[in-house]
C-alpha cells in the first residue's frame, strides 16, 4: 500500500491557487458536509474551536472519502502535539503565532523523522501509516509533510523574511484578525494600514519562494489577494455560513 500523496503541497509547488474553507464547528457530521462541497482544502481548527486530538481524528476520517485536502491548525506549535496530529493522519499543519526563524526550524524538525527531524517513530500505532500496512511509511512520510506557519504579531512581522527563508516551510499564512490587533486596529482588518501590510507581506512571502495564504469572508478581498499571488485562500467559515443562513431564514418569517 503506497503512502497518500499530499495533493495540496504539490499544488502549491506548481503555483496552483487552492481555495479553502475554515471548519470550526468541531463535528464530524458538519465536516463531512463541507468536504463534499467542492473546496480544495478544509482547515480543522484546534486553536479557536473546541477541538482535541480525538475530535480532529473523527473529522479527518469523515473527510477521507472526499477529494478535499484536510489541514489541521493545532492550538500551539507543541512538538508532542504535532507528533500526535501527524500520527492520526494529518499531512499539512498550519501552526499559529510563529514569530522567529528559530521557531520555524523547530516546527520543521517536529514534522520529520530522523535524521531530518525529531518526529517520534511509532508507525505500528499510527493511522497515518495504516498501522504499518504502508510498509515504507517511515522512509517516505517526510516528503509528504507540509508546514504552513502563521505570522500575525509585530515580532512575527519584523522577522517575516527570516521565517519565510527557513527550508521546510512550505507556506506562510497571514492572520488578519491578530495582525490588525497588533497594528492597533483590533476588529478592523479592513483598515488601510492593515491592508497595506497584508499586501506587503504577500509580496515578501512570494519573493522568498513560499506560498502565501489568508482567510477572508469578503469575496472582493479574496479575489484581490489571489490577484496579488496568494496561493491558499480560505473564503468562508462553517459557523459563519450557518449563522448567516439561519438568521436570514428566521428574519424572513419573523419580520
Amino acid at each position: 500500500m503506497p503512502i497518500k500523496k499530499n495533493t495540496f503541497k504539490a499544488a502549491l509547488k506548481a503555483g496552483q491557487a487552492q481555495i479553502g474553507l475554515w471548519v470550526g464547528l468541531a463535528n464530524s457530521y458538519t465536516a463531512e458536509i463541507c468536504a463534499g462541497a467542492g473546496f480544495d482544502w478544509l482547515l480543522v481548527d484546534g486553536e479557536h474551536a473546541p477541538n482535541d486530538v480525538r475530535s480532529i481524528l473523527t473529522q479527518l476520517q469523515a473527510m477521507s472519502a472526499y477529494p478535499v485536502h484536510p489541514i489541521v491548525r493545532p492550538v500551539i506549535g507543541d512538538v508532542p502535539l504535532i507528533k500526535q496530529l501527524l500520527d492520526i493522519g494529518a499531512q499539512t499543519l498550519l501552526v499559529p503565532l510563529v514569530e522567529s526563524a528559530e521557531q520555524a526550524k523547530q516546527l520543521v524538525a517536529a514534522m520529520r523523522y530522523p535524521s531530518a527531524g525529531i518526529r517520534g517513530v511509532g508507525p505500528s500505532l499510527a493511522r497515518a501509516s495504516q498501522w504499518s500496512r504502508i510498509s515504507d511509511y517511515v522512509h517516505t512520510a517526510n516528503d509528504e509533510m507540509c508546514l504552513l506557519v502563521q505570522v500575525e504579531t509585530r515580532k512575527g512581522l519584523d522577522n517575516l523574511d527570516a521565517i519565510a527563508s527557513v527550508e521546510g516551510v512550505d507556506g506562510v499564512f497571514i492572520g488578519p484578525s491578530d495582525l490588525s490587533a497588533a497594528l492597533g486596529h483590533i476588529g478592523n482588518a479592513n483598515h488601510p494600514e492593515v491592508q497595506a501590510t497584508i499586501e506587503d507581506m504577500i509580496r515578501r512571502i512570494r519573493a522568498a519562494g513560499r506560498a502565501a495564504g489568508i482567510l477572508t469572508l469578503d469575496e472582493g478581498l479574496a479575489r484581490h489577494y489571489l490577484s496579488l499571488g496568494a496561493l491558499f485562500v480560505a473564503v468562508g467559515q462553517d459557523g459563519n455560513l450557518l449563522v448567516r443562513a439561519t438568521t436570514d431564514l428566521a428574519r424572513k418569517f419573523k419580520s
